[in-house]
């Protein structure tokens, strides 16, 4: 069995260094929520040093509410926003000899695209428009990657091992009881029921099946590296291969 094993990285936390080499592939922030030119340079080439797979962590411009407040912008304001953050990061990846390996858009973007189909279309326009090579990263069963088979790209289905689940397969919105779990070994459990039998337990109770290519890990969190290290240790000793 393989997974890959992603975090998001260049948003100023102090841990990149460490998750780099725990992780198989990175979430670089473009600089809209989180980041600037300089710290998405240092980031690309640590984790080009470290063979991590880079991708594009593109968001609304919203660095008060680091991302994470929901925006209604026009769709086609939303495309070209995305192809002005990715083209950034993919000319940095260039510059140090790199090539751009995806896309996973950050925060509210990426939970109005799991479930608009409008907006999953303008995400997934954005990165065939830069690169039609590149993997769009998205929720499980969402409309993003709908999107992203319907543009003919690499959709690769995500989990996360730290938050909570509702029954229709989405995310518990953050500030809700149940969106994060705090505790390691209970998110390391779910982490490999997801990965080896396809499901995760919603927080009414209901299984909720899913399928995980991808696994985020978030590299913002007081405790991320410790428990970054114990969901590496978990998923090697059950014999799961981690690449991008």
């Amino acid at each position: 069995m393989h997974v890959d094993l992603n975090a998001d990285l260049g948003e100023g936390a102090p841990d990149d260094d460490e998750l780099l080499t725990l992780v198989s592939s990175a979430n670089i922030a473009c600089g809209w929520h989180a980041g600037d030119a300089r710290l998405m340079q240092a980031t690309v080439t640590a984790a080009l040093a470290r063979g991590v797979a880079i991708g594009a962590h593109p968001s609304y411009p919203d660095r008060e509410h680091f991302g994470r407040r929901e925006m209604q912008l026009a769709p086609a304001d939303v495309r070209a926003d995305l192809i002005y953050q990715i083209g950034a990061l993919d000319a940095l990846v260039r510059a140090a000899g790199g090539r751009l390996h995806h896309v996973k858009p950050h925060g509210a973007l990426y939970n109005q695209a799991a479930r608009d189909p409008v907006m999953a279309d303008a995400v997934a326009g954005a990165v065939l428009d830069v690169d039609p090579s590149l993997a769009l990263y998205g929720l499980a069963g969402s409309e993003l990657l709908r999107a992203a088979e319907r543009a003919g790209l690499r959709a690769v289905a995500e989990v996360f091992a730290d938050r909570g689940y509702r029954a229709d397969g989405s995310l518990v919105p953050r500030g809700q009881p149940g969106a994060l779990i705090h505790d390691a070994d209970e998110a390391v459990a779910r982490t490999l029921r997801m990965v080896r039998d396809g499901s995760v337990v919603a927080v009414t109770g209901e299984t909720v099946p899913l399928q995980a290519q991808t696994l985020c890990l978030h590299g913002d969190g007081p405790h991320a590296l410790a428990f970054a290290r114990a969901l590496h240790a978990a998923l090697t000793q059950a014999g799961v291969q981690l690449r991008a």
